[in-house]
């Protein structure tokens, strides 16, 4: 009975110490001095403004990366945080969840004066409402003077995240690994690693974390979708297939998965599986996830026109994908109307941008392809094809 007790808990569970991504209103109303240039590499915050792969991280009309893995924290607007003050009518509760705070600050430090500052669990208290209240060196304090006095994952765990909230990542991977140190093999700490160097867009030393993850804990849910995200996007579509079909074994049995796994049937030419799972995944899907599952465009014009038209008139992502079906059947001003919407609504992805060029490039408009692919580079400086339209553009125009 003790067992499933714990089951049912772990289950709907969701450990605070665990990762978690800055919202909107954190972005806009954090007043802490950060390096406005840093090095390459060293900062969360520039390496989500180059994407390496831009296909990868899709992102939300919100302008959050939309991921495999639904971390805690990385839902906009969730109860409790500044985020949901900014996007609703919730400043009261907001305020009487900082005046909580402050008397628990109040109460904790009563209580930490009494034991002579020699209890490291009221300094960990302390640290996380200093956390949650914005006051980062504050938390930092107490978490490092509670680490001197006793070991604890927790701790280390919480430490590192004010670290990343500060854009201080190495930082953050030196307290994780100091803590794998004192706890060989620990979940937690492994996880935390992977999700910074895969925030850096390190992705190699990412797997390789995620790949010591599952050495020690094999049916770690994160660990395999992140694998098998990489397999999919360096071409291994049928080493990714292995590993959704995992998750499936596993019993997550949501409209994510059975997309990803039609994704990984069609591009390992398993044409008879990738109708199937599509249309698993659009019979599970919710009215926010059904636009998501973009990929149906490559079956058919009719059902892609009306999962577009049907689930979301604002999904940038099928409009180019629509746009994408146009070229190839040759209606170019059909093609050319959906890649200008999908660039309208979707200002954050460089396809549409590309795909328009390339349609101009090919019609004989050079002038208009010449400005379009600029717009492109703009929005992802490093991509290769865009940068090689531009080059044989300039090449052309000296030339005249």
């Amino acid at each position: 009975m003790e067992l499933e007790d714990k089951s049912i808990n772990e289950e709907v569970w969701v450990d605070e110490c665990d990762g978690e991504e800055e919202g909107l209103a954190d972005v806009l109303m954090d007043d802490n001095t950060i390096a406005s240039v840093a090095r390459p590499g060293t900062s969360l915050r520039t390496a989500h403004r180059l994407l390496l792969v831009a296909i990868v991280d899709h992102l939300k009309p919100s302008g959050r990366p939309l991921s495999g893995v639904v971390r805690p924290g990385s839902q906009g607007g969730r109860p409790g945080t500044m985020d949901q003050a900014l996007r609703t009518q919730g400043q009261p509760r907001q305020l009487v969840l900082s005046l909580r705070i402050w008397l628990c600050i109040g109460f904790g430090s009563s209580s930490h004066t009494s034991t002579r500052f020699k209890d490291w669990w009221w300094k960990v208290q302390l640290g996380r409402c200093y956390y949650r209240l914005g006051l980062f060196r504050d938390a930092e304090k107490q978490f490092k003077s509670a680490l001197q006095q006793q070991d604890n994952i927790n701790t280390f765990l919480l430490l590192g995240r004010v670290y990343i909230r500060l854009d201080q990542p190495m930082a953050a991977l030196e307290i994780y690994k100091s803590g794998l140190d004192k706890f060989p093999g620990e979940v937690t700490l492994l996880t935390a690693i992977a999700r910074i160097y895969e925030g850096l867009h390190d992705l190699t030393k990412a797997v390789k974390f995620y790949k010591d993850v599952l050495h020690y804990d094999a049916t770690h849910v994160e660990a395999i979708a992140c694998i098998g995200t990489n397999h999919f996007y360096t071409d291994q579509p049928e080493v990714a297939l292995r590993f959704y079909r995992r998750l499936l074994q596993m019993g997550i049995y949501n409209c994510e998965i059975f997309n990803n796994l039609g994704l990984c049937c069609f591009y390992a030419q398993q044409y008879d599986m990738t109708l199937t799972c599509f249309e698993r995944a659009l019979s599970l899907a919710t009215d926010e996830s059904v636009a998501d599952v973009w990929a149906l465009a490559i079956s058919t014009w009719h059902t892609s026109a009306t999962a577009c038209s049907s689930a979301n008139n604002d999904h940038g992502e099928s409009y180019n994908n629509l746009g994408v079906l146009e070229y190839r059947r040759g209606n170019y001003d059909t093609a050319r109307a959906f890649f200008m919407t999908s660039a309208t609504l979707a200002p954050h992805m460089f396809q549409p941008h590309f795909n328009h060029s390339k349609l101009a490039h090919k019609t004989g408009d050079l002038q208009t392809s010449y400005i379009i692919v600029q717009k492109a580079l703009q929005v992802f400086p490093a991509h290769v094809d865009s940068k090689e339209l531009l080059s044989t553009l300039e090449t052309h125009f000296h030339t005249l």
